[in-house]
């Protein structure tokens, strides 16, 4: 029997809750199929960091790094100040096993009420390709404090008085600067990705995102790369969108998009207008994918801090992306029933959680789901 090695790390709030019927899942699916899975755990999180004072320690990297896959729950705590669980553990996974790709599918289920009038499962089902290393997520940046006069008025001459001409006053003021970086490998990277992708699913267009316009330097190479990546797949259309226009058009017409590749923050905010539109949070799984590597994958949403411990979150983004897990590593026919089990159980309408209108309990729908596999 062949065995699978994955590193479960629960989190925090309803982390555990959510990740414990993901896993009931994946473990009927695996018995279903005659393969086993090797459930490795962690605590790194809220408690184990108020206890510890441990992020991601370099021994746990190092076990972590002979694994297949690694199942996330959830991070965020109100006990700790925001942006230190996220750079600590989830940031620092991405980019500590290079996965450079975060893959989001946008699929409306059947039985699921969709909040774009006249909308149907058929209008939305396609793919976004977030660039999940580089941006304005590589961490430079900085802030001149208010007082520092001479930094202060050097940085705002180099910015703004030589390019502008303008007569700006340090005196009193502070500064806070973040700097966006792309490169050429790992824009093309995930552009090929998104066009691999293409052709694994049978789609016909890509739709590459940027604010090309405005932010001349960094997105110009961005479309540059994409138009080089593009001559590699003929029969694949391929368009730009403003990342402004298509927040616009997901909302209007859904139905037009296949597979959008994007960089890193414009994707971070255009998926979560697509789990919108697919129905919610509750519904949005998500992968931190290293094709040739470690890949993770989570919800979506966030840990609910004020729902830990009541039992009434809805499992299926995190039991979704227990299935893309399974797809990853090779197990297609176990991912595949897992989707069809939810589908089939949403369809059904007799079991949903409070977020799709019911009364059920989160391990109310993980049995359900693993009833409808079994």
């Amino acid at each position: 029997m062949k065995t699978h090695k994955i590193a479960l790390i629960p989190g925090d709030g309803i982390g555990p809750e959510i990740i414990a019927e993901g896993r009931k899942v994946i473990d009927a699916a695996a018995d279903k199929e005659n393969f086993r899975i090797k459930w490795t755990p962690y605590p790194f999180g809220a408690d184990h960091y108020l206890e510890t004072k441990e992020l991601l320690p370099e021994e746990a990297l190092k076990e972590i790094a002979k694994m297949d896959a690694i199942y996330l729950g959830a991070l965020g705590d109100p006990r700790i100040q925001p942006g230190i669980l996220e750079k600590g553990v989830l940031l620092a996974l991405r980019f500590c096993f290079d996965q450079y790709v975060n893959l989001r599918p946008i699929k409306l289920l059947e039985g699921v009420e969709c909040p774009l009038k006249n909308k149907t499962p058929k209008d939305i089902d396609f793919y976004v390709v977030r660039e999940n290393t580089e941006d304005f997520y590589v961490g430079i940046g900085g802030r001149i404090p208010e007082g520092k006069s001479k930094q202060c008025l050097e940085v705002k001459r180099s910015l703004y008085n030589v390019k502008f001409g303008l007569d700006i006053e340090a005196d009193g003021d502070e500064l806070a600067y973040q700097i966006g970086v792309l490169s050429r490998k790992g824009s093309e990277r995930v552009i090929r990705y998104a066009f691999e992708l293409a052709k694994k699913k049978k789609r016909t267009r890509v739709t590459a995102v940027d604010k090309a316009n405005v932010l001349t330097n960094i997105y110009s190479l961005w479309r540059q790369v994409f138009e080089q990546v593009a001559k590699d797949y003929k029969g694949i259309d391929t368009e730009y969108n403003f990342v402004d226009a298509i927040t616009m058009w997901f909302v209007k017409q859904p139905e037009w998009y296949q597979v959008v590749v994007a960089p890193n923050m414009f994707g971070d905010i255009i998926t979560d207008l697509g789990a919108m539109i697919q129905g919610g949070l509750g519904l949005a799984p998500g992968g931190n994918i290293n094709p040739e590597g470690i890949s993770m994958f989570e919800p979506i949403h966030g840990s609910a801090p004020k729902y830990k411990g009541m039992n009434r979150a809805n499992p299926i983004a995190t039991i979704w992306a227990g299935a893309m897990m399974l797809d990853e590593i090779g197990e297609e026919k176990a991912a595949a029933d897992i989707v069809k089990a939810i589908e089939d159980v949403i369809k059904e309408g007799k079991v949903r959680t409070k977020d799709l209108g019911g009364t059920a309990t989160t391990s109310d729908m993980g049995d359900a789901i693993v009833a409808k596999l079994e």
